[in-house]
């Protein structure tokens, strides 16, 4: 329950939430109109799936088995990635290193030789710019084909839980986890996955902006017994702690992608706005962004002078412009002119 009397979600008992829909269609296209917008375009993108493998032997998982208690049976095994919030860099992060050079173009650089990066849709200096001869393609009216090694250092720890099927003496069953921190390879010693891409990039000679390459990883580890056997890969010592034989496998998705900056026009049903969390204290409260001004809301096109409230209510003011120009079911709709501060 949300200290705002709003519940987040249906159920009492979830642990989770569900998130807002900010956009709202209604099916009419008269609500829709065209807007212009300054993002990145993708010009072209290559994916990869890389994987690599780290064997464990006798690897220690705490807490230890209750005395009196077997192990029957591996119920299930997860593996996830370790991550300290409050230390990125944390040796025993899983931490991914790109490390990718070009063929065919250069990545500009400034007078001390540094590469120029650019801020890209992350909020961080993730984008480097590139260059090359496009000439020959460009009479073509066709893209420049550029060619790259990657190298994906990986270093850090996983964690490793394993959910046990224990019976005691009196042959009561029970569930219990054990679970250990295992270590992939240290930062100067990575483990490393090479690649190859090719990828195609568009004109630098007749455009204002150069293009701009930007890559990014995402891991996942998935684990299991080195022979899918309890017996054999699993023991449990003197002091009842479990020893395991197993095979982490990590999973690497990685995406190379060539952007430019470009102006679109696409289609809108208007700005998007955040449900309000009421207060009871203030009446009014600042708008957090301008209103959108189109040409048809300007006063030759509507004479009558109307407010709209919260709820896009229609309060008209002036009775004796009510039909002239247009009726309420045509002004009603379209928001207010901004109007002078006084």
């Amino acid at each position: 329950m949300s200290c705002f009397g709003g519940r987040v979600s249906q159920d009492l008992f979830q642990n989770c939430c569900n998130a807002n829909s900010l956009c709202e269609f209604n099916g009419d296209l008269d609500c829709v109109s065209s807007e212009p917008i300054y993002v990145q375009k993708v010009f072209d993108a290559a994916r990869f799936n890389l994987q690599g493998m780290k064997t464990v032997q006798n690897q220690v998982f705490t807490p230890a088995v209750p005395a009196g208690h077997r192990v029957k049976r591996v119920i299930d095994i997860r593996c996830k990635k370790s991550f300290n919030p409050c230390n990125i860099d944390d040796d025993n992060n899983l931490k991914l290193d790109v490390d990718t050079t070009i063929s065919g173009a250069t990545f500009l650089q400034n007078g001390s030789g540094e590469y120029l990066g650019v801020i890209g849709p992350d909020g961080t200096y993730s984008e480097k710019i590139l260059y090359a001869d496009t000439q020959e393609c460009d009479e073509r009216c066709m893209g420049t084909p550029i060619f790259g090694t990657q190298h994906i250092s990986i270093s850090g720890n996983v964690i490793i839980e394993l959910d046990l099927l224990l019976c005691d003496n009196c042959n009561r069953e029970i569930v219990y986890t054990v679970c250990a921190d295992v270590k992939i390879a240290e930062r100067n010693q990575p483990l490393v996955l090479t690649n190859f891409f090719e990828i195609c990039m568009p004109s630098t000679i007749d455009t204002a902006f150069l293009p701009r390459f930007t890559e990014f990883s995402n891991s996942a580890c998935e684990a299991r017994l080195a022979t899918n056997n309890c017996g054999r890969d699993l023991s449990i010592c003197n002091d009842g702690f479990i020893t395991a034989n197993l095979i982490i496998a990590l999973c690497v998705t990685c995406e190379k992608k060539i952007v430019v900056p470009v102006q679109l026009c696409v289609l809108s049903t208007g700005y998007a706005s955040a449900p309000t969390q009421q207060n009871p204290i203030c009446t009014t409260f600042p708008a957090l962004f301008p209103n959108s001004i189109r040409e048809s809301d300007t006063e030759e096109n509507c004479r009558c002078r109307e407010d709209v409230n919260e709820d896009n209510n229609c309060h008209d003011h002036d009775h004796e412009h009510k039909n002239e120009g247009c009726d309420d079911e045509e002004c009603c709709p379209k928001p207010r002119r901004p109007q002078p501060r006084r």
